[in-house]
């Protein structure tokens, strides 16, 4: 099921690398390290412009996650970022006034020329 979910550093490769140093920074080596190995699930669609929240990892919404849960804030340099940690395990990604995050996904489809006008 993981496979149906992309990357997310194939979708948000700044993120995760700034994910990977403030976890580093922040004494947490084991979920540094499996940062690059975190899938996009789904994106927040509270519709709040504030947010760019994700999910890496199944959920239902509403519901608790639970024993093994803590939440983990980063010292970003811009905006809140807080992590959803289960069983050491990085669940969820909350992103609230960020600058707005580029998908790499378009950047190449830009440079290959797919998806544009026919020529």
């Amino acid at each position: 099921m993981e496979s149906e979910h992309p990357l997310l550093r194939g979708v948000f490769p700044e993120l995760v690398d700034e994910l990977a140093a403030l976890l580093e920074a922040e004494g947490e080596p084991e979920l540094a390290s499996g940062a690059s190995e975190l899938r996009l699930v789904a994106q927040c669609d509270c519709g709040d412009d504030f947010c760019q929240s994700l999910r890496t990892a199944p959920h239902s919404p509403g519901r608790p996650y639970g024993p093994g849960h803590r939440c983990l804030p980063l010292p970003a340099t811009s905006g809140t970022v807080v992590l959803d940690v289960v069983d050491d395990r990085i669940v969820y990604v909350e992103l609230i006034d960020r600058p707005p995050l580029r998908d790499a996904r378009r950047r190449e489809t830009a440079e290959t020329g797919q998806g544009g006008a026919a020529h």
